[in-house]
């Protein structure tokens, strides 16, 4: 299969191209389109063959539910069984964005979109070529990340082609994406709404709509021998082919034994890497050093997490030490990506 990229601009739509994107979902195919978030790969949430397709393309397990893409909040009731108080006022304050809700879904949803769940997984972007694309090809799109399983979601159209040519029509190249990490998922199913995955929408900002939010208890930790209910629960992910080990505590402390590591590591032949700050970067001596950004601005250092470890990937590191992040505000969605692509390997110094 040949992939065809497309160049789109946010700022100035070009619907007649969005539109030949758009005939590919209804007729089964699979685009990669940007969002605001991470590129998505898309397909008919509507058609069960589509959703075997993006597993396929993506070599992902038939377990892990796809979230279904909409453009309208009057489309979401096509989706769900019930649509309650609390999922509505998140969507006053955060739809259009990265948030996606979990609900009952609605016998229109194909099990094969859901992961065999009864529960639907659903988000509106707030990038404005998604939105249309979203409205050229029907109106629901089931679109995980753009990568292949495991690997770090892709936060450019680079990545998503390294990943994705030959196994899918058509990729829209958007350039960057705006915050680089995937959605927030909130579980609406329960009495108190429950946050499965931490994203750029923060528990405070959540408490702040709502009044009262859980987190769930395997956030933050390895991952359980259940069914996931939301992308990202169970499954190792966003992985660079190295090994990846963080390490927290003080900085002095860090600093120096992350250097040891990296001499032991080269005299045994790997090719090594560290994920530091502006800060801190300058002090190790690994073969691939690279900053996230300031702590002072963790937004800087969600967004160059996996065009991080994608460039790992592309200059062969073999071992990779990263510092920790606090967990306050959207440093637990740093922190939880990085958890995941370490093996929940983590060193306390």
């Amino acid at each position: 299969m040949d992939t065809q990229i497309i160049q789109v601009d946010e700022q100035h739509i070009q619907i007649n191209l969005l539109r030949q994107a758009g005939e590919i979902i209804k007729a089964g195919g699979l685009v990669a389109f940007p969002t605001e978030t991470v590129y998505g790969l898309g397909g008919d949430a509507l058609n069960p063959d589509s959703s075997r397709k993006i597993y396929e393309a993506k070599g992902r397990p038939s377990d892990n539910p796809l979230i279904v893409h909409i453009c309208r909040m009057e489309d979401l009731p096509y989706l769900v069984k019930e649509i309650p108080e609390a999922a509505k006022k998140l969507a006053d304050a955060f739809w259009p964005g990265p948030l996606t809700m979990i609900f009952r879904k609605s016998p229109a949803v194909p099990t094969e979109t859901t992961g065999g769940l009864a529960t639907v997984a659903v988000r509106m972007p707030s990038h404005k070529t998604a939105l249309s694309f979203i409205r050229e090809a029907g109106g629901y799109v089931a679109a995980p990340s753009a990568n292949r399983s495991g690997k770090p979601s892709p936060t450019c159209a680079k990545y998503v082609e390294e990943d994705m040519a030959g196994r899918i029509e058509m990729i829209l190249d958007g350039g960057d994406v705006e915050i680089g990490l995937e959605s927030t998922i909130v579980d609406m199913t329960e009495e108190i709404p429950v946050i499965l995955r931490p994203g750029y929408i923060t528990k405070e900002m959540l408490e702040e709509a709502l009044g009262s939010v859980r987190e769930d208890g395997t956030m933050m930790s390895d991952e359980s021998g259940q069914a996931p209910k939301a992308p990202g629960m169970k499954y190792r992910h966003y992985a660079p082919k190295g090994s990846l080990v963080i390490v927290d505590g003080e900085e002095a402390r860090v600093t120096a034994y992350i250097n040891e590591q990296l001499e032991r590591l080269r005299r045994e032949g790997h090719r090594t890497g560290v994920i530091g700050t502006d800060a801190t970067i300058a002090r190790y001596r690994g073969d691939v050093c690279k900053s996230a950004g300031s702590r002072e601005d963790e937004n800087t250092i969600a967004k160059e997490l996996y065009r991080i470890l994608r460039e790992f990937d592309d200059e062969e590191v073999t071992a990779i030490f990263s510092e920790s992040f606090d967990t306050a505000g959207i440093g637990q969605a740093i922190m939880n990506r990085l958890l995941k692509a370490a093996g929940h390997h983590m060193i306390h110094l």
